[in-house]
C-alpha cells in the first residue's frame, strides 16, 4: 500500500511539474517561433515563411518604439540598483548581527514596502517629486522606487545568510592576530561571496523587468518594460516578438553568467 501511495504521489507531482513547465514556457515558445515569421507574416500562426527579418528590423529606425534607448536605460538602471542593493544589504546584515535599540522597528520599516501595492508606491514617489519641483526620471525617482522593491529582498537574504554564519571563523582569525578589517576581507567576504552574487542577480532582475513601480516614476523616457507595454497597442508586426526573444535570451545569459561566477568563486574558495 505504501509503495502504491508513493507511486501515486510521484505521478501527481510529475503532472503538476509538467503543467508548471507548460504554463511557464508555452507562451515563450510561441513568441520564439513567431519571431522568425517571414517578411510578409503577421502576429499569429501560421508562419508565412521563416526569416531573420524582424531581428534585423530591431536595429532600424522604428515608427513606434525606442528599442535601443529603452534597453540601455533598463540595463543601466538595473546595474545601479544591483550595486546599491548588494552594498546596503551587506551592511544591513552586518549591522543586525548585533542587537541595538530600534532594530525591530527598523526591520519592519525596511520590509514594509513589500506589502504596499507597487502602483501606490510609484504614484506616491511621482507625486512627491512633482510637489518638491523635481521632474521624475528613470535615474532618480524610478531608481528610488526600484530600491523599495529590491532592498527588502536583499536584506532578508543577508539576514538568513548571517543567521547561519558561525562566528567561530572570525574568532579564529582574530586569535591569529587579524584585525577586524582583515577578518572581514579575508574570512567573511569570501564565505558569503556566492550569496552576494545571488543578491546582485536578484536585484538586477527585479529592476530589469519592473513595471508597476516604474510607471509613475520614469519621467519622459521609458524603460524596456514600459516601452514593450506601449508597443503592444501600436506595433502590428512580429518585431515585438523578436524583441521579446532577444530580451529573454539576454535574461538567460545573465543567469548563466551569474551561475558561472558562483561556481568560480566556490572553486576558488575550495582551492584556497
Amino acid at each position: 500500500m505504501s509503495h502504491e501511495k508513493r507511486t501515486l504521489e510521484f505521478y501527481v507531482l510529475a503532472a503538476f511539474f509538467a503543467l508548471f513547465v507548460l504554463f511557464l514556457y508555452g507562451p515563450l515558445s510561441a513568441i520564439l517561433i513567431l519571431s522568425f515569421q517571414g517578411e510578409t507574416g503577421g502576429l499569429t500562426f501560421p508562419l508565412n515563411g521563416v526569416s531573420l527579418h524582424w531581428f534585423a528590423n530591431l536595429f532600424e529606425r522604428q515608427a513606434v518604439g525606442d528599442f535601443g534607448g529603452s534597453f540601455k536605460r533598463s540595463l543601466v538602471l538595473g546595474l545601479m540598483v544591483m550595486v546599491v542593493t548588494v552594498i546596503v544589504s551587506l551592511l544591513a546584515g552586518l549591522a543586525f548581527r548585533r542587537k541595538f535599540r530600534g532594530a525591530t522597528a527598523l526591520f519592519y520599516l525596511a520590509v514594509a514596502s513589500l506589502v504596499v501595492p507597487s502602483i501606490i508606491i510609484s504614484l506616491g514617489i511621482g507625486v512627491v517629486f512633482q510637489q518638491v519641483g523635481l521632474r521624475p526620471a528613470w535615474y532618480t525617482s524610478a531608481f528610488g522606487a526600484h530600491l523599495t522593491w529590491t532592498l527588502p529582498f536583499g536584506v532578508l537574504i543577508m539576514f538568513a545568510v548571517f543567521n547561519r554564519f558561525s562566528p567561530a571563523y572570525e574568532e579564529a582569525a582574530r586569535d591569529l592576530g587579524a584585525t577586524s578589517w582583515q577578518t572581514f576581507v579575508h574570512v567573511v567576504l569570501p564565505m558569503i561571496a556566492p550569496s552576494l552574487i545571488g543578491v546582485g542577480l536578484f536585484g538586477f532582475t527585479l529592476s530589469y523587468d519592473e513595471f508597476a513601480r516604474t510607471l509613475m516614476t520614469s519621467g519622459t523616457f521609458n524603460t524596456l518594460p514600459l516601452e514593450i507595454y506601449g508597443m503592444t497597442t501600436n506595433v502590428t508586426t512580429p518585431v515585438l516578438y523578436a524583441l521579446g526573444t532577444v530580451t529573454t535570451v539576454f535574461s538567460f545569459l545573465v543567469i548563466l553568467a551569474t551561475l558561472g561566477a558562483i561556481l568560480y568563486v566556490g572553486r576558488h574558495r575550495a582551492r584556497a
